[in-house]
């Protein structure tokens, strides 16, 4: 929704979305005018009028304006005939107005909307700047009070928002006030100013902070109060068992089976109020023997963040480039885990030291001067006088930063069997090593078409024949794509937001100074939103954009000079998953480009020696090669020189799993660096994990819930469970039959994202968007990070049968079918018994006729559809006695079956 001001002839754009309030002029504004734009006209033909068309749109629209006096004004509605209206309002009253805008019946997003009218000549005190409607975390936002013609009165200003803001005030002289504040953190910030104790017009006013080019780093420092399990427990159960603490107030948390120093097993948790707790221990969800029991947790126990001490300028003013060192002392604060997240214009570098004597000491490095948000907590609560604000001075690293932003529309809707296609670009690869396959919401796995469209960009084609959210599986040489799987939804989005925005390529991974480097965006099951692309490094880049127009682009980059770079992708002013990306920019490839790969392997074996070939082409210089196995290991490749140009690189992998090979001339990647090798048959397959449970969904702060991740038929790997959020959750992972329970108790309310990836691939969904609701258990500051990581066994479905084909989902009415003919009464031995079966008015289906006798089903039976559902069939019995005629219309029998035939 766009609110623009018609004022003689020009406009002026005021924002975007959401429940936003804006401060108009009425002296200056003749009117105001919203252009809304509406679905597209498929959309409207399928789903609402079947003859609607675009000149029609303007009456599917109502709009009407609440004045502040309470009475109701209609605004005036246009059709622009190009899929949008426009609204139009001549305000007649001063104050708090309120628009709402129905489509069909149903507000649109955003709706109602709030805007302030008031005359500049009006005598009141006025405030006007970008600090009222946006900022910046950690960047001064300005704006300015006018109380000129306003008389005697005192004037106030109050800032609140997810952090605190220091307010600075400068009295301008000439009737105006200059006003700063530091927000510390993103999100909506309310900003009060009263003018002898009222507030003035359109106060409160509501600022969007994001934390555009900030960046973030945090550590976590446990201490944990151990208990001795009564009984005794096999390290391999360990495997299988779960363990849960409740305290006396309710709130029930996931804890840690471990083995203690005295060699017993037990458990380990952070305990947060005095009293008897109780701790259940169970195995496959029964308690095991003894559990459940109680434990006393004292005072002195319990985490105190109010009791901890910190010490040093750091958390006051810092140096760039340099130490900057601060204490922490927990010793008389209980137990409870310490964590701490700074947050600025660099990432700057933790350090943490635990002294002989129990406290602290904790440094961090920043690379950029600026202000820096340090949030310090210890059990979930901030210590005293955190989040810390943090002037750092001194020279930066000369890091340059580049950003551009794309408007994404909504993709078309797709529907069952119509054709849907997915793009993605992979220069430098054959079609032939590609393949696709689509899964449905069913579970039934078919394979898909992949198309060239043109060199380096192919597309992945399939009709579905069901709604829901598919799994699209894209592989070059048996491993997925980056980005693979993919979810696609077919019909209605279920959700939308920049945690279902994925991106993959060889831009996001590498590249080459000089030249472009290009990687994929996929916003489809996003819905719309505003793309922004920034970059940053030694060196200002050159960003393309190509959209493609399918809920999918293609972007390029260009820098100048090697190094690290940093790539940000957000949608709607959020990070998608995994951005920032970190990627090396090597210097230009010079001879390098001329190296060929040969004969390099499909696949591999676990302590069986593969090799490969490298041609230099009259390339000069030194080859290096070093393999990289699946849970990070690193080791040397062996390089002999075979005849002149060609030599072969050979090396002995020790675990299954994707293998990576990075293979350098002089120092630089070749071409097809870093070339991979699946080793052993069982790899991991993220597209075949699937996620369920109450703990996917609302969930309340202080239970304890769970979720089951489904690992069967997907083989053997690594399972990471990563949840961000307003407030750390304890999380723990047990192996069960179809896989492995994760439960985690959340603390604070707020939106949580989890995500689930297996052998480092995010699994369809991931991350998963969740809400917490209820009391608030924990101090809200800067997102926390919880997570945890299982090696998997291999799993597979006792139910696993033979998957085939899916029938199309028919919408029919059996009670509508008609039936007659002799056939249905009587039959006669050895001749043709006829009746016939009128569906024309029962929708689409399938017909079943089935004949049985005394002795087992009749000899003949044939049907022949003569148009419109409309079918005969005739039956040829050959024994007497009495048969049943069953006629069904899909699965439902129709009027009258089953039939008693006498022979």
């Amino acid at each position: 929704m766009i609110f623009d001001m018609d004022s003689g002839g020009s406009t002026k754009r005021l924002g975007e979305g959401g429940d936003q309030r804006w401060y108009i002029d009425s002296t200056y504004a003749s009117s105001l005018k919203v252009s809304l734009r509406l679905p597209t006209r498929q959309f409207l033909e399928e789903y609402y009028q079947p003859t609607l068309r675009l000149s029609q749109l303007a009456k599917y629209v109502m709009a009407e304006v609440k004045m502040p006096s309470g009475h109701i004004d209609q605004p005036v509605i246009e059709d622009n005939r190009d899929g949008t209206v426009s609204i139009k309002y001549d305000p007649r009253e001063e104050g708090v107005h309120e628009l709402y805008v129905k489509y069909n019946g149903e507000h649109v997003q955003g709706s109602p909307y709030k805007f302030h009218v008031d005359s500049i000549f009006s005598g009141y005190v006025t405030a006007y700047g970008p600090g009222l409607t946006s900022g910046v975390s950690g960047e001064p936002s300005q704006f300015t009070i006018s109380t000129k013609g306003a008389g005697a009165g005192g004037l106030s200003m109050a800032v609140e928002g997810p952090s605190k803001a220091e307010i600075t005030c400068h009295d301008n002289k000439d009737g105006t006030v200059a006003v700063s504040y530091l927000p510390t953190a993103p999100g909506e910030y309310k900003i009060s100013v009263r003018f002898g104790d009222k507030h003035i017009k359109g106060s409160p006013f509501i600022a969007k902070v994001t934390g555009e080019g900030r960046k973030r780093n945090q550590i976590s420092v446990g201490s944990c109060s151990e208990v001795t399990l009564p009984g005794k427990v096999n390290d391999n159960d360990i495997r299988s068992l779960n363990a849960s603490i409740q305290a006396p107030s309710g709130l029930e948390e996931p804890c840690f089976l471990k083995r203690l120093p005295s060699g017993n097993i037990g458990i380990s948790f952070t305990p947060r109020e005095a009293g008897q707790h109780i701790v259940s221990v169970k195995k496959m969800g029964v308690h095991i023997q003894n559990s459940p029991f109680n434990i006393t947790v004292q005072e002195q126990e319990v985490g105190d963040a109010k009791k901890v001490k910190v010490a040093g300028t750091a958390l006051k003013e810092g140096k760039t480039q340099g130490e900057n060192t601060f204490t922490v002392d927990t010793r008389n604060a209980g137990y409870g885990g310490l964590s701490l997240s700074i947050e600025g214009p660099s990432k700057a570098e933790i350090q943490c030291a635990d002294s002989t004597d129990g406290v602290l000491a904790i440094s961090y490095k920043p690379t950029e001067p600026g202000y820096y948000i340090v949030n310090l907590k210890f059990a979930d609560h901030h210590v005293e006088g955190s989040p810390f604000t943090v002037k750092v001075s001194g020279e930066g690293s000369n890091r340059q930063r580049e950003k551009i932003q794309r408007q994404r529309d909504p993709a078309p809707l797709t529907e069952v069997g119509t054709n849907c296609k997915l793009t993605f670009k992979m220069p430098g690869i054959t079609s032939f090593d590609l393949a696709a396959t689509v899964t449905s919401p069913g579970g039934v796995s078919e394979d898909a078409e992949i198309q060239e469209v043109e060199d380096g960009l192919y597309s992945v084609h399939f009709v579905p024949k069901e709604l829901g959210v598919h799994t699209v599986s894209v592989k070059y040489r048996e491993i997925h794509i980056p980005g693979s799987p993919f979810q696609f939804t077919v019909g209605p989005l279920r959700d939308s937001g920049s945690h279902l925005v994925k991106a993959g390529g060889a831009g996001l991974e590498r590249g080459e100074a000089g030249r472009f480097n290009e990687f994929n965006v996929w916003t489809r099951e996003a819905g719309a939103g505003q793309l922004a692309i920034s970059l940053e490094g030694p060196s200002k880049a050159e960003i393309d954009f190509k959209d493609r127009r399918d809920g999918s682009c293609d972007v390029s980059y260009k820098v100048d000079e090697p190094g690290e770079y940093r790539i940000g992708l957000k949608f709607n002013e959020q990070h998608i998953p995994d951005s920032p990306f970190k990627v090396y920019i090597s210097p230009a490839v010079g001879d390098a480009h001329l190296l060929e790969v040969a004969q390099f392997p499909d696949s591999a074996q676990v302590d069986k020696p593969t090799q490969f070939y490298i041609r230099l082409n009259g390339a000069k210089g030194s080859l290096d090669g070093r393999v990289i196995s699946p849970s990070g290991k690193t080791d040397d490749c062996f390089i002999q020189n075979i005849d002149g140009d060609q030599y072969s690189i050979r090396f002995m992998p020790r675990e299954n799993g994707v293998h990576n090979i990075n293979v350098k001339f002089n120092g630089v990647h070749i071409p097809a660096s870093p070339l991979r090798i699946k080793v052993g048959k069982d790899d991991a397959d993220p597209a075949a994990v699937h996620a369920h449970g109450p703990g996917l969904g609302s969930v309340k702060t202080g239970a304890k819930t769970d979720l089951i991740i489904d690992t069967c038929n997907a083989g053997a790997g690594i399972l990471a469970v990563t949840m961000d959020g307003p407030s750390r959750v304890a999380m723990d992972c047990t192996e069960v039959e179809e896989g492995y329970k994760v439960r985690y108790t959340p603390l604070a309310p707020g939106f949580y994202y989890m995500s689930v990836k297996y052998n480092g691939h995010h699994i369809v969904g991931s991350p998963f968007k969740i809400e917490a609701s209820g009391e608030n258990l924990a101090e809200i500051g800067a997102q926390e990070t919880s997570s945890v990581t299982v090696e998997t066994v291999q799993k597979v479905s006792k139910g696993a049968q033979k998957q085939g084909p899916v029938l199309p989902h028919f919408k029919s009415d059996a009670t509508k079918v008609t039936s007659k003919g002799m056939g249905l009464k009587k039959a006669y031995l050895n001749k043709h018994n006829q009746f016939t079966v009128h569906a024309g008015d029962a929708g689409n289906n399938i017909l079943y006729v089935g004949i049985y006798g005394p002795k087992g089903p009749c000899d003949e039976v044939q049907l022949k559809h003569k148009g419109k559902n409309n079918y005969e069939c005739w039956y040829v019995v050959r024994d007497r006695g009495e048969y049943i005629v069953i006629v069904k219309w899909g699965d439902d029998h129709i009027p009258g079956s089953p039939y008693k035939v006498e022979v």
